[in-house]
């Protein structure tokens, strides 16, 4: 059993502090709402009165933070209370320049670091079948395995410190995009008479094959566990794709790399949000393509 401090207990941080509890692991938390703290100890969290508290005498420490400013401050403030040695794992989606920086901090304080950001939403998160793509040395990465194991099912060593955001960041500018175009598919099938079911059967099973469509299609029926069968509740927020889609954009620009469908995505996003559905499950994109026709 390790002692571990996870800082953030969210709607992600919850459910993963939750399962390094069954894993036989002395969670010590802290957020900064007092709901979520009181939440999270029901599940067995000993709820600490300030990050700085939770992080003392802990073997890891978890966090899952709203951006890399969080990140980056939290760290600051935690580090002087860490141990050398502690394995520090950030679960934040944020950007890779943030990223690299945090893992400077910790190597200065002679502590290990991973960057581990996550895929397979709330839904992943209390099931435990998260995937985690990991930036970090080997031997921090070996070492955190055991406690990504108990939170997910697919644990992907990406390389450097940062890689792990990276290859996030890459993966939903590819989910952005491909849900765009899986919509604009099903208004486009819509206006010239074609049923959802019958566009469902014949994608899904060609070489418009994807998850977007198969796993999380953005009209009721095909996929009954898909967001737009709920009145598109989240899921994955729209706010939370704009943000994805903004930091593949920095990073495009920092790289000068050629992303022009990644910048539509992002500016149709952008649109969708400044409509009032920064709420609503980014497969509601749909809902704002027909208006657009």
């Amino acid at each position: 059993m390790s002692r571990i401090a996870f800082i953030g207990l969210g709607n992600m941080g919850a459910p993963m502090a939750a399962n390094l509890i069954k894993a036989g692991h002395e969670v010590h938390g802290f957020d900064l709402l007092s709901s979520n703290l009181d939440a999270a100890k029901g599940t067995g969290v000993i709820p600490a009165g300030s990050a700085d508290a939770a992080v003392e005498n802990a073997d890891a420490v978890v966090t899952m933070l709203p951006s890399g400013e969080h990140v980056l401050t939290v760290g600051g403030n935690i580090l002087p209370h860490t141990r050398p040695g502690t394995l520090l794992v950030d679960s934040s989606t944020i950007d890779v320049a943030g990223a690299r920086r945090a893992h400077e901090m910790a190597h200065a304080r002679g502590c290990l670091s991973v960057d581990a950001p996550v895929s397979g939403g709330t839904g992943g998160a209390v099931a435990g079948t998260l995937t985690f793509m990991c930036g970090g040395e080997e031997n921090a990465v070996a070492r955190a395995r055991p406690l990504l194991e108990a939170m997910g099912r697919k644990i992907v060593h990406c390389g450097k410190g940062g890689n792990g955001q990276a290859a996030k960041i890459c993966n939903n500018m590819i989910l952005g995009i491909s849900m765009i175009a899986v919509s604009e598919a099903f208004v486009l099938g819509e206006k010239l008479g074609l049923s959802h079911q019958a566009l469902f059967d014949v994608a899904s099973t060609s070489s418009g094959q994807c998850w977007s469509l198969t796993a999380y299609c953005p009209v009721p029926g095909p996929v009954p566990a898909s967001p737009a069968n709920n009145g598109y509740r989240p899921g994955f927020a729209t706010a939370l794709m704009l943000k994805d889609l903004k930091l593949a954009q920095d990073a495009a620009e920092s790289t000068a790399a050629a992303t022009q469908l990644g910048a539509a995505a992002a500016a149709l996003y952008a649109a969708f949000l400044q409509a009032g559905h920064g709420g609503t499950d980014f497969s509601g994109i749909i809902e704002f393509v027909r208006t657009r026709g």
